[in-house]
């Protein structure tokens, strides 16, 4: 399974206000750490906020932060909020599933418990388990997450 990279710049949003809770932080800001377009942050930050995860003010000395504490905030959670399909194969979908061997296929079962567990492990983490107060320094997750990305961390935590 891969995340997309909306779900990516999401959580990275997140972590971001998550090590700057002392004060309110800019799309501007985040978009030239992160190297992405203000335009997509701008899309994903009203998202956030419709969901109750972000508090925006517009206008000069405007920004924005977290509105729930991050040990409330389970990356589960944020990843069904931000992901718009999890039908790992057709079968997932009795709508449109056309598969000839779903009557006796044994594999949608065990997909099923794969996407479970994978949900059970993104369910015990919080924001605040994934972001670092403060901390601003930047590594590439190679082989720890989405390759030649970067993220806001604490290198030694890694």
């Amino acid at each position: 399974m891969r995340l997309s990279d909306y779900t990516d710049y999401t959580l990275r949003v997140l972590m971001y206000c998550a090590q700057h809770r002392d004060r309110l932080v800019t799309i501007a800001e985040m978009a030239e750490v992160h190297g992405v377009s203000k335009n997509h942050l701008m899309k994903i930050v009203n998202d956030l906020a419709r969901q109750g995860l972000l508090e925006t003010t517009r206008g000069r000395g405007g920004g924005l932060r977290l509105l729930r504490a991050p040990a409330d905030i389970r990356v589960g959670d944020v990843v069904r909020g931000a992901e718009t399909d999890f039908r790992l194969v057709e079968c997932f979908d009795p709508a449109s599933d056309s598969c000839t061997l779903t009557p006796t296929c044994r594999l949608k079962n065990v997909l099923g418990r794969a996407l479970k567990a994978y949900f059970a492990e993104l369910d015990a983490v919080t924001l605040a388990d994934i972001a670092m107060p403060g901390k601003t320094g930047k590594l590439s997750v190679a082989g720890g997450g989405v390759a030649g990305k970067v993220w806001p961390v604490k290198p030694a935590e890694w």
